[in-house]
């Protein structure tokens, strides 16, 4: 459980979030957004530090740095526990806004679900960053390297992960696949209903494309109204998933996995970023030709 510190600590850092009355709703989850973004900035350094103190402590200083880490664990939970709750607010007002956020790149939100990510790439994040640890120490090994630190705090923890670890984590990403299951196809019955009676037939009789219609618009709010559950269940089921992923893990491979997860967030907005810049800058003749493709400038 988080203590009044951490809360007070959470509330602190998201409060800005809670300003946003004068602006018009979709202003008013970007700004929430971009908050969270900057949030996450913020906690990479903070947990780079506690991974170096923690990896140049022994003893009984190793356990209370151990403490410090789970503590920091705990609060970023939080900020993400907050943030969904945000978001869920926010969304009872205009919930579409999430599915295809205006504020993400194109890269972003064609690798979206459900507003967010799949919890389920939390695992492909641990297998990977297992693997790639793995071989960074056979690399070091047949190198003869003796004595290389991870004070960057990217360590090589997760390669440490237990046989008993391993198969907790393999038992709950299946559950997880199963939760998304279930949840993609509430969703995807959703979209199939945009085809169906009132819309559908209401969109065949209007003599006019697009006319005002009462019973179009009250059935359009149900969906944002489903949209919107659907949207909280999902930001649920991210934040239970990492949370339960934490709780296999040690401090040390929970916070190397907690940085990993949020730098990889925030290079996926700056790569979409440079890439729509680079597409942006390509210049394309008459004929249909790419002058140049994304390299060409």
């Amino acid at each position: 459980m988080e203590t009044n510190i951490q809360k007070t600590k959470t509330h602190r850092h998201l409060k800005k979030m809670e300003n946003n009355k004068a602006k018009n709703i979709e202003q008013a989850q970007e700004s929430c957004y971009q908050e969270w973004m900057g949030l996450q900035s913020r906690r990479i350094p903070e947990i780079k530090q506690a991974l170096s103190q923690r990896r140049s402590h022994d003893g009984a200083a190793e356990a209370n740095a151990d403490d410090k880490l789970r503590d920091l664990t705990k609060m970023i939970i939080g900020d993400f526990r907050y943030y969904a709750e945000k978001r869920a607010n926010l969304s009872h007002r205009c919930s579409s806004n999430y599915y295809a956020p205006s504020w993400n790149t194109p890269l972003e939100n064609a690798l979206i679900w459900m507003g967010g990510c799949r919890p389920s790439s939390f695992f492909r994040l641990v297998y990977a960053l297992c693997g790639s640890q793995t071989e960074f120490r056979v690399t070091q090994f047949l190198r003869n390297i003796d004595g290389y630190d991870y004070s960057d705090g990217s360590g090589a923890s997760l390669s440490d992960l237990t046989a008993e670890q391993l198969a907790k984590i393999n038992v709950l990403h299946v559950k997880v696949i199963d939760d998304e299951e279930k949840m993609t196809k509430k969703v995807s019955s959703l979209q199939e209903d945009a085809a169906d009676i009132p819309i559908a037939t209401a969109a065949y009789a209007e003599e006019h494309v697009g006319e005002p219609n009462a019973a179009v618009d009250q059935a359009l709010d149900k969906q944002e109204e489903a949209l919107a559950s659907l949207l909280a269940e999902a930001d649920n089921l991210r934040v239970d998933t990492l949370a339960k992923i934490i709780e296999i893990l040690t401090p040390v491979q929970a916070a190397d996995f907690m940085l990993a997860g949020k730098k990889l967030h925030l290079s996926m907005h700056e790569w979409g970023t440079m890439r729509d810049r680079r597409r942006r800058e390509c210049i394309i003749n008459d004929a249909g030709d790419d002058a140049g493709g994304e390299g060409g400038k």
